[in-house]
């Protein structure tokens, strides 16, 4: 069960003097190394970046037609995937992912919209700091992002911590969303039920991530993610090996590993209590969003669902049977086509 937390004024991009503490290897800010098939990363001028782009740890994985980049944005080096020519669409991934959660969906879209997939605060080959994992705290890291990429109206496609991320985001600055597509994730207004006490268990995962043992087991046991991933998929084949170990081997690098224990604990031990006490409960929702919802969900129960789009006319949801927590991976079709219909 997700967010909230008290907000935090709204971050602009540019450089910060808050110091990083990510030990990961990057190449410096400035060139796109792409991704194609069969040739080696490029960066804009047509230089091969070659020893810059192999110092990435893990290496990137391997999209065709996506091209990378480095922004700095409300203090922190954002790592950037980017698809496609058309109207912009932000594209941000959940736990324990990264922007190759939308490797499946990036082609399908790409032809219509530009796309960019950023890795969020403490995921990917963006900067892992010691703190900032409050979840309007990640909602200022996008709305810098879109200052620095001089976006000023976008669409969205957001799934787990990345779909509340959106939702954070819409309900402070409208202005600067035009659609939002929601993927397994809840609004921060659950109502308040027998049936969402009685499924409280899903969350037990969390308590373990939170504590010391979280940590511990991210760094020691790496494959424990993609076994996370997988269980209780509907298409469980939608993930390679390679796929899996990549999520699982990021993952375990510290300072990441540290960052989704903080997720978690900040969330337990503040926001979680602000979201039963209604932080956000009648918050009026202006921007149209469709929540798409796999109910074999083996984390997040369909009864969270019930009544949240009771008197928020911006909202809909849709319930997707034989589906499961990953969404964009067992069904990026539908995905897709749904996107294209908000879009437009």
């Amino acid at each position: 069960m997700p967010p909230c937390g008290a907000p935090h004024d709204r971050a602009r991009g540019g450089r910060a003097d808050q110091p990083r503490d990510d030990p990961l290897p990057q190449p410096p800010l400035g060139p796109v190394f792409h991704s194609f098939q069969g040739r080696q990363p490029r960066s804009r001028s047509g230089a091969t970046l070659g020893a810059r782009a192999q110092s990435l740890t893990p290496p990137l994985p391997h999209v065709d037609g996506v091209e990378h980049r480095f922004v700095e944005a409300n203090g922190l080096r954002v790592h950037l995937a980017e698809a496609g020519a058309g109207d912009p669409v932000i594209l941000l991934h959940g736990w324990p992912q990264h922007w190759a959660s939308w490797r499946h969906v990036i082609p399908l879209l790409a032809h219509d919209y530009r796309l960019i997939c950023p890795d969020l605060r403490g995921f990917g080959w963006t900067d892992a700091p010691a703190a900032g994992y409050e979840k309007e705290r990640l909602a200022d890291d996008l709305l810098a992002l879109l200052d620095v990429l001089a976006l000023e109206r976008v669409r969205v496609v957001g799934h787990d911590w990345g779909g509340w991320v959106a939702f954070l985001a819409a309900l402070r600055a409208p202005e600067r969303f035009e659609r939002v597509l929601v993927l397994n994730i809840p609004p921060p207004w659950p109502r308040i039920t027998l049936a969402n006490a009685l499924g409280s268990w899903r969350f037990w995962y969390q308590w373990v991530l939170a504590s010391g043992l979280g940590g511990v087991l991210l760094r020691r046991y790496p494959r424990l993610v993609g076994r996370a991933i997988v269980f209780g998929a509907s298409r469980p084949q939608a993930w390679t090996r390679e796929d899996l170990d990549n999520f699982g081997e990021v993952l375990s690098e510290p300072r990441r590993a540290r960052a989704s224990v903080l997720l978690y604990r900040t969330f337990l031990q503040r926001e979680q209590l602000a979201v039963l006490r209604g932080r956000y409960r009648g918050s009026d929702l202006h921007v149209r969003t469709h929540l798409l919802f796999g109910v074999d969900d083996q984390a997040i129960s369909t009864s969270l669902l019930r009544g949240v789009d009771r008197g928020v006319e911006a909202l809909t949801v849709e319930l997707v049977p034989n589906c499961a927590h990953f969404i964009a991976e067992e069904r990026p079709e539908l995905v897709a086509e749904r996107a294209r219909t908000l879009f437009g």
